[in-house]
């Protein structure tokens, strides 16, 4: 007859391959033989012997003799395990189905899970609710340690549901979407933001190619179907918020910055690629183009044309440069602007680089800009400096004009021109160039009328009572953008381009015999 291995042992001898069982020295009897049901017992936590086991250090007792529950271990340490086995009642319902398997092969063997034919079943009850027997009864309840995880009551619940029905447990969560699926295009993404700002608040973020820009010119270049007076009533009932805080037109937005926009009305969509209205455009923008290359252009803007929408105004710039989008999706974007009723050169950005760098230019007033009038009456002083502060002033609701301020006023900004009569016709009417340093709103026009000199056809600050305007001249603002010596926003080099008189000032010149080709006194002016 075979005598059997030694509890928890597989029978096969300690002192090598090829040695028997019978050279093991004879085992010293500590006491009684530890049963199944102790193991069980002690995996469970249900009860402390008040012996030690044979073979372990004192180490592991507690003060009073007794084997202790394993308690977190200082710091980050791993906590120690208890030799006898794992207590698994609040482990997850994915690992306490696989807990004899994870259970080292030595507790294993010391604790009798190793025995074959070992197979008790678990009480049903909690753990809590087993009545305690010997000496945990007299303990307090076991807390979990710190680093081990919390039970999850309704993933177990879930799984005693799925116990009763008979279904296998669920290794891993079922997948909501399907891996394969394609992502959105750049027009559906572009489609969704549009539903999204018509119907609800949306927060955008400052690129760094945008870092720089005025909050109004910002939204203006995100939203070209959004009116220009949207977005400026947008700011003045501060509606528009960058970081939480309400905004001015004439904020700038830093890269990163939050922008808290509202909701939106937009504007009917551009006419699709390749439809007659939009060859229509792209033929009449092409019509005037004074200079380009890939990064810029620069058209001649005619009398009459917007540059941006406006309350009335469908028909603009902004809006005919949809016909340019590349293949992209993107678009030509305006880089500074000019009054409706101002012909001459106005500067297109091909990228949004591009428009970063001219951007920064003007306001650096590196750009240098000529402009041509014809003024009511000739100054005295055939060439001088115009030094004052403009403020808006609201005429309507939707017409406003600017007025000469004095340092301090709320809204006054500083503005500076130098001018130059080139030629008159008798006392009349004279012909000047302008050179303005900064770029204030209506700045020439207003400052013509503030030296007594206004330009003809100017129907805001024209206010010269009695007087006529001469036969065979159009009464049509005579304000031509002449010239405009830039930096290239990639190579640096100066890009000077000319614009030609408009039909209503070329015919103003024929009939006063004014020579386009005269000398201009003005490039002598400093320029700041």
């Amino acid at each position: 007859m075979t005598k059997p291995p030694h509890r928890g042992g597989s029978g096969r001898s300690r002192t090598g391959s090829g040695g028997s069982a019978s050279s093991r020295p004879p085992r010293v009897r500590t006491g009684p033989r530890n049963t199944a049901r102790d193991a069980a017992e002690r995996a469970a936590g249900l009860v402390v012997s008040n012996r030690a086991a044979p073979g372990r250090s004192g180490a592991g007792k507690s003060g009073s003799g007794k084997w202790a529950l394993a308690t977190p271990a200082p710091g980050n340490a791993t906590p120690a395990r208890p030799a006898f086995g794992r207590d698994t009642s609040d482990a997850s319902p994915w690992e306490r189905d696989e807990a004899p398997a994870r259970t080292p092969a030595g507790s294993a063997s010391k604790s009798g899970f190793g025995k074959p034919g070992f197979d008790k079943p678990r009480s049903e009850k909690p753990r809590s609710d087993r009545p305690r027997t010997g000496a945990a009864a007299d303990r307090a309840p076991r807390s979990a340690p710190e680093d081990r995880p919390p039970a999850r009551p309704r993933r177990q619940e879930g799984r005693d549901e799925r116990r009763e029905a008979g279904e296998a447990p669920h290794r891993n969560p079922p997948e909501t979407k399907a891996s394969s699926s394609k992502p959105p295009t750049r027009r559906a993404l572009r489609e969704a933001t549009s539903e999204a700002l018509a119907t609800g608040v949306q927060t955008l973020e400052v690129t760094p190619d945008e870092a720089g820009m005025r909050i109004d010119r910002f939204l203006s270049a995100r939203f070209p179907q959004l009116p220009f007076t949207r977005i400026q009533s947008l700011v003045r009932k501060g509606e528009l918020r960058v970081n939480g805080k309400r905004a001015k037109a004439a904020d700038r937005v830093e890269p990163g910055a939050s922008v808290r926009v509202p909701p939106l009305s937009l504007e009917v969509r551009a006419p699709a690629p390749g439809s007659p209205r939009a060859e229509g455009d792209l033929a009449f923008l092409r019509s005037l183009i004074l200079y380009e290359d890939q990064d810029m252009m620069v058209l001649n803007k005619p009398f009459g044309l917007a540059v941006q929408g406006g309350s009335g105004t469908t028909r603009h710039v902004d809006g005919l440069l949809e016909a340019m989008r590349d293949k992209d999706g993107q678009k030509p974007r305006l880089v500074h602007r000019l009054d409706k009723d101002t012909a001459g050169c106005l500067i297109i950005a091909k990228t949004r680089l591009a428009a970063a760098t001219l951007a920064k230019t003007f306001r650096s007033r590196a750009a240098r800009k000529i402009y041509w009038a014809l003024a009511a009456g000739v100054p005295k002083v055939r060439q001088g400096r115009i030094s004052t502060y403009l403020a808006r002033e609201e005429v309507g609701e939707a017409d406003s004009r600017m007025r000469v301020a004095q340092h301090g006023d709320e809204g006054a900004s500083h503005a500076l021109t130098y001018y130059a009569v080139v030629d008159q016709a008798g006392q009349k009417l004279a012909w000047l160039s302008l050179k303005p340093v900064t770029g204030r709103t209506h700045q020439l026009r207003a400052h013509a009328a503030h030296i007594g000199h206004p330009l003809v056809g100017d129907p805001k600050y024209f206010d010269i009572e009695n007087w006529e305007l001469p036969g065979g001249l159009q009464n049509r603002l005579h304000l031509l953008a002449r010239r405009i010596v830039i930096p290239h926003p990639r190579t640096a080099k100066p890009i000077d381009v000319t614009a030609p008189l408009p039909p209503h000032m070329a015919q103003s010149w024929n009939l006063l015999g004014f020579d386009a080709a005269r000398y201009d006194p003005i490039v002598e002016a400093p320029e700041a």
